[in-house]
């Protein structure tokens, strides 16, 4: 969907700028711009990535919101990709909260919102968080631009929550990238026969943080 009134208020922040995200600069290929629209402060501010399946069941929708809630109202600021499933339910959770403010790194130019059933979602986090993206205005979706917005949700982010993955999940992608950078990543843990989980349940064996709650979240990251 492009909106006029949208593209009238994004900003861009180029690499040599001041205000450019220093956590970016840890990437082995940080964006040369970024586009923004909503509250740039945020940008500079604690954040927590909440990520996990598009096809999510309602156990892991409701796991989403509930942990988005909790860490938003603990002060950090929920982090996701605005996709279907678990980054719709995480950016949502942030939202129930009366001040808790969410960003949203897209895949394509912030003049067009993906999935068009987050048109809603995308306006509300605009209003009260932060849209944000490295591809310039009318850059429609494409399947290799999402491992690139992974890639800064990642590097933004102290540390990642994965709440279901299936095994070649892009959450994956978004996990690794945050061990090479050096961030954390928890994941909660589920049934080994539940195709949802074998991603989550392999990040585990791989070294991820089993978590069931946000509260061990916090207390990894010492905001408690």
């Amino acid at each position: 969907m492009h909106t006029t009134q949208a593209a009238r208020s994004i900003v861009s922040i180029r690499r040599q700028d001041e205000n450019y995200p220093t956590r970016l600069n840890d990437l082995y290929d940080p964006p040369e711009e970024l586009y923004i629209y909503g509250d740039m402060n945020l940008l500079y501010q604690p954040m927590i990535a909440i990520v996990g399946s598009r096809n999510a069941s309602i156990r892991g929708v409701l796991a989403a919101r509930a942990f988005a809630r909790a860490l938003s109202q603990a002060g950090l600021v929920v982090l996701s990709g605005l996709a279907r499933g678990i980054d719709g339910a995480a950016h949502q959770g942030a939202l129930d909260l009366v001040t808790g403010p969410t960003v949203a790194v897209c895949g394509t130019g912030l003049d067009i919102v993906y999935p068009r059933e987050h048109t809603k979602l995308a306006g509300a986090i605009a209003q009260r968080g932060l849209l944000v993206s490295e591809f310039p205005l009318g850059t429609g979706p494409k399947p290799f631009h999402f491992p690139k917005r992974n890639r800064l949700i990642a590097a933004l982010a102290l540390g990642v929550v994965v709440i279901e993955a299936v095994e070649k999940s892009g959450s994956l992608i978004t996990a690794r990238i945050a061990v090479d950078l050096g961030r954390e990543v928890f994941a909660l843990p589920g049934p080994i026969d539940d195709p949802l989980y074998q991603g989550c349940n392999r990040l585990i064996q791989q070294g991820a943080k089993l978590v069931g709650s946000p509260q061990e979240v916090l207390e990894d990251l010492l905001i408690v």
